[in-house]
């Protein structure tokens, strides 16, 4: 209820009075309890169709925990996505040093063109994305060996005749053996509910259970096979060898079975050649009015997805996503909320400027404004203190007072430069200050360290003050961010051209804070 949190602030001051009642309506409204988003269970459910579950392999081995944990959950969703739309390209704006889209292209065989605006991180996605091709050919080659050590101790240990385990066999295969070329083709199961077969026949003959040995064999094999395939599925299917198929004699093969492999063979080096590069790295600023066949010279219908693509280029990517027809879905997860570009925020008027913030033409009627500070709290990580990672309260300590120090003896309130991660490597606070005030183009010469110790020990008893203060600011940081995300979706729920949209919670907080990404699906006949 409205009215009964407003008394958590004096109707007359408007100070704070009832802690506990602000963190009560933080809650209230937190995107966790307003009840909008879509359970990431429920959009794979209805994505998935007729369509088999990848088997995967986790990136954890060339990732760090949150990166491979992002990764791994979006990829299977954007892939979701591209098979329900039936398409094959993937454009990843803001794709940095391109894990998203070097997973994609190698675990889900999509073309991925991955935009960043910086040529270094384009040019590092490049040998990144080189030496991953390396890394799954290692895989490769180990699991050949692997397989032909198994195979040989499964020869070798191979039991008797008495000690083969009972196997049953279809009757309709089973009658139709004598026809076939090849005893490959003979289907051998395991006696269970699970295989599908209503009638059974034991084997009874030698000859049978010869037949049975030879596909048995054959059956391990295949079995090896998939095991380590299952390891190299990451490669796209064309890129990784069966290695059961060298154990054939092509002597053996029928005519039209080596016209048919042979038909094969020719379409996948065609399709290797199409899609060398699966995964093509490009630098480019992406704005609102950006037009992506400027920059991909082969655009088909696609989708767009953005892993945390930074302040406005998250809102560019659904504004480009509404406006291009080839663009048929859009899965984007946004950050650096500080850095959003606000209509309302300054009194001067910009009527040719795209803003970040807002989108939606409800908070525009309303002349809506978060600030810099809001927005600054926004990006706060409210689960990760929860469970004890706290707030940096020296080094956010040292930032405060450093401001003093500016505004008081610089006369300095505002710069367009940033102290940035000054504090990690700094030594002391004289130290930092004075690395900071390099960063801004301030002369520290008339600075002395005792007076900079002085400004340290006048503020130093405010340090239990400010971790409260950043703590409130920390507990307000959901509602905000609804604000920012709430924003985005209403903006898609107000075009016509969209047949679904919607909040989804993809990542664990913990690991990942900005774990919530905004999906939309266009209408087919877009």
């Amino acid at each position: 209820d409205d009215d009964i949190f407003s008394s958590a602030f004096c109707e007359k001051s408007e100070k704070l009075i009832n802690v506990h009642l602000f963190a009560l309506a933080a809650k209230y409204y937190s995107l966790s309890n307003l009840g909008v988003c879509t359970p990431l269970e429920d959009v794979l459910e209805a994505l998935k169709g007729d369509s088999e579950e990848a088997a995967g392999v986790k990136p954890d081995e060339f990732m760090n925990n949150k990166k491979s944990h992002e990764v791994q959950v979006m990829s299977e969703l954007v892939d979701s996505i591209a098979n329900y739309c039936g398409i094959k390209q993937v454009i990843d704006v803001g794709s940095g040093k391109g894990y998203l889209s070097s997973f994609l292209s190698m675990q889900y065989n999509l073309k991925v063109y991955g935009i960043d605006s910086s040529s270094s991180n384009t040019n590092g996605a490049h040998e990144r994305n080189r030496k991953l091709k390396k890394h799954w050919r290692a895989y490769q080659s180990r699991g050949k060996e692997n397989l032909k050590s198994q195979s040989l101790e499964m020869a070798n240990d191979r039991p008797v005749e008495h000690e083969l385990n009972c196997k049953k066999i279809n009757e309709e295969l089973l009658n139709n053996a004598n026809s076939l070329q090849n005893q490959d083709q003979v289907i051998v199961q395991d006696l269970g509910a699970s295989c599908g077969f209503t009638e059974m026949a034991a084997l009874e003959t030698n000859t049978e259970t010869e037949a049975d040995l030879v596909t048995g064999t054959q059956s391990h094999e295949t079995k090896l096979s998939e095991d380590v395939l299952a390891v190299l599925n990451v490669l796209p299917v064309d890129a990784v060898e069966d290695f059961s198929s060298s154990h054939c004699d092509c002597g053996e093969l029928c005519e039209e079975e080596k016209v048919q492999r042979k038909m094969t063979s020719l379409k996948t080096k065609a399709r290797k050649s199409s899609e060398s590069n699966l995964y093509l790295p490009l630098t480019s600023c992406i704005t609102a009015e950006t037009e992506l066949s400027d920059i991909i010279t082969d655009l088909e219908d696609c989708m767009m997805v953005g892993l945390h693509t930074c302040g406005d280029l998250a809102a560019n990517t659904l504004r480009i996503f509404t406006a291009k027809p080839e663009i048929k879905a859009v899965c984007s997860v946004g950050c650096c909320y500080h850095l959003l570009s606000e209509q309302f925020e300054n009194q001067e008027e910009c009527h040719d400027q795209v803003w970040g913030f807002p989108m939606c033409q409800y908070l525009k009627d309303k002349s809506w404004c978060c600030g810099r500070n809001a927005r600054m709290s926004a990006c706060l990580a409210l689960e990760r203190v929860a469970v004890g990672q706290m707030l940096p309260t020296e080094s956010l300590f040292y930032r405060a007072v450093l401001q003093v120090i500016i505004e008081e003896i610089y006369g300095v309130t505002k710069s367009d430069r940033h102290v940035g991660k000054t504090f990690s490597k700094s030594s002391s606070f004289i130290d930092y200050v004075r690395r900071s005030l390099k960063k801004l183009e301030l002369d520290d010469s008339k600075l002395p360290d005792s007076c900079i110790m002085d400004y340290y020990e006048k503020y130093k008893h405010r340090m239990n003050e400010l971790e409260a203060f950043n703590m409130l600011k920390v507990v307000l940081a959901p509602c905000i961010e609804v604000l920012i995300l709430l924003d985005r979706l209403c903006f898609l729920k107000e075009q016509k051209n969209i047949a679904w949209s919607g909040l989804v919670k993809l990542f664990d907080p913990v690991k990942s804070p900005r774990c919530y990404a905004v999906i939309a699906l266009k209408n087919q006949s877009c």
